[in-house]
């Protein structure tokens, strides 16, 4: 694996030092940064009182995130706005019901599914007038305000997984990296 968050939580494995079964690879610290993405843009953003959140709601991850924003958006006196998509068609819509609800700005955690809709999720916060806060550099390259999140460059390391595991090694008994970079 790859890209997934919180691996012990969302049941892929026993532990990160014993991951026991047949998966092991990089768990990314994805949930415990997208609290840092709300207070990001109450930063950027101080009299921001209502945050969209843009989310792939088939994610497994969704949760997670939501768990670590809701709580720091408690702390912070800020509403958060879910907008939860499945479909590519939903994003527009999801950014028509976030501006009747009037949010001060919009924040896009870590999805693979998200980052497909990149620029048109860009273009469109800034038609909406939202400054976007997201996870990634590309984000932030493609015209959100501000990006914050794990590098992609601990990603290319799971390629030594692999190789360990054609040589024979069990997945079990390969402890699950979990990158810290950003």
């Amino acid at each position: 694996m790859t890209g997934v968050s919180d691996a012990v939580e969302l049941g892929f494995v026993a532990s990160l030092a014993r991951p026991g079964g047949n998966i092991t690879g990089i768990s990314v610290l994805a949930p415990e940064l997208s609290g840092k993405l709300i207070e990001l843009a109450k930063e950027a953003i101080p009299k921001a009182s209502r945050v969209a959140v843009l989310a792939y709601s088939s994610s497994p991850n969704w949760k997670l995130y939501f768990k670590h924003m809701d709580g720091t958006a408690r702390s912070l006196g800020v509403q958060l706005l879910p907008f939860q998509v499945r479909e590519p068609d939903e994003i527009e819509s999801a950014f028509d019901v976030a501006r009747s609800k009037r949010a001060n700005a919009l924040v896009v955690p870590s999805s693979g599914f998200l980052s497909l809709y990149r620029e048109r999720i860009c273009d469109l916060a800034a038609q909406s007038r939202l400054p976007a806060i997201a996870s990634s550099g590309a984000w932030a390259e493609q015209g959100c305000l501000l990006a914050y999140g794990p590098s992609p460059v601990g990603f290319g390391r799971a390629a030594t997984y692999v190789d360990k595991i054609l040589r024979g090694a069990k997945p079990a008994d390969l402890t699950v990296e979990q990158t810290n970079e950003i």
